[in-house]
């Protein structure tokens, strides 16, 4: 088995990496890896019912889709993260359940070890006291699986709460939801210590190594770090993965502004509007349709609603409602 420890914390390359150890290498792998502040998301999520798009616009919070399931999990520099890859056996048992349980276990007799209690609770999350501090997702690809999970040592719960925010009464599709649990810090319940996160990753790459025979650490090659930059830069970096590959859903609101009442209704596929409806008791100077028919076609992300709207005199269609207040309907 290989022992990587990442100094990287830019999460689409973190994300990209996982990618490339799944799928283009062949040895049983055990990483641990941090992302700056970041939001990632399942792969079968709608992206933006899990978030808060203004939050994480404003504070820059990279918004980023695994290979696995599960739902959406907020990471900053207080969370580790621990993957374990292996090969499968020839008909192996493949039910998920035992595989968490499999794969967590080192990581739960570390905590043990440290004199809290830690236990696996359900079927894929860890928690303390009946608090949950990890969730783990699964991802198979052909006779290989990945197995990750957070660890949250001393995350930022202020910005975890403001970046997940999903809005489920405005979505109505497929998507996985996110479910919000009441969460807990790893570091509030080390007894008579103060330890960092480097201390923490420093125990857990010792504790998990030592119980493996035949581990060694591993770096990556000026070749394998080329083709990881390129699956971050030709997928994991792109809204087209990050936003686009969200399923087919429709999404409302309803915003009262000083001058009137805008009620909006879209439906997208792929990332793409595919339909917009607007209605209300605004007043305008040109009609809507022309409006509507501009918008429809452009990707449902911040962004791209911004740019569009930018080239549209909105007061027209608007009248007394600002561009930004008609971009805020979008999300």
């Amino acid at each position: 088995m290989l022992y990587i420890s990442d100094k990287s914390t830019d999460p689409y390359f973190n994300l990209a990496e996982e990618e490339f150890l799944l799928k283009e290498m062949t040895e049983d792998i055990f990483r641990l890896w941090r992302n700056s502040p970041s939001i990632i998301v399942g792969r079968y999520q709608n992206t933006i019912a899990e978030i808060d798009s203004e939050y994480t616009k404003s504070h820059n919070i990279p918004v980023v889709r695994r290979l696995s399931g599960g739902g959406a999990v907020f990471h900053d520099l207080g969370n580790l993260n621990f993957t374990f890859i292996q090969n499968l056996e020839q008909n192996q048992n493949l039910d998920t359940s035992r595989m968490f349980r499999y794969f967590t276990s080192p990581i739960l007799e570390a905590l043990q070890s440290l004199g809290v209690n830690a236990e696996l609770q359900g079927r894929n999350d860890l928690a303390i006291d009946g608090m949950k501090f990890s969730g783990n997702a699964i991802c198979i690809h052909k006779d290989r699986i990945l197995m990750h999970g957070t660890l949250m040592f001393k995350v930022s719960k202020a910005d975890l709460t403001k970046a997940l925010r999903p809005r489920p009464e405005k979505f109505i599709g497929k998507a996985v939801k996110s479910n919000v649990k009441r969460v807990t810090n790893i570091s509030d319940h080390l007894k008579d210590k103060d330890p960092d996160i480097l201390w923490f990753t420093d125990f857990l790459g010792k504790y998990v190594c030592s119980r493996i025979k035949d581990i060694t650490p591993y770096r990556f090659t000026d070749d394998q770090l080329k083709k990881i930059n390129h699956l971050k830069d030709s997928r994991y970096a792109t809204d087209e993965w990050n936003f686009g590959k969200s399923p087919q859903y429709t999404f409302s609101n309803i915003k009262r502004f000083p001058k009137g009442i805008v009620e909006l209704y879209l439906k997208t596929k792929n990332g793409r509007i595919t339909d917009l409806d607007i209605r209300g008791d605004y007043f305008f100077s040109r009609p809507t349709e022309e409006f509507t028919r501009t918008i429809i076609g452009t990707p449902h992300t911040r962004e791209d609603i911004q740019k569009k709207i930018g080239t549209l005199d909105t007061g027209a269609y608007f009248a007394g409602i600002d561009s930004e207040d008609i971009v805020s309907l979008f999300f």
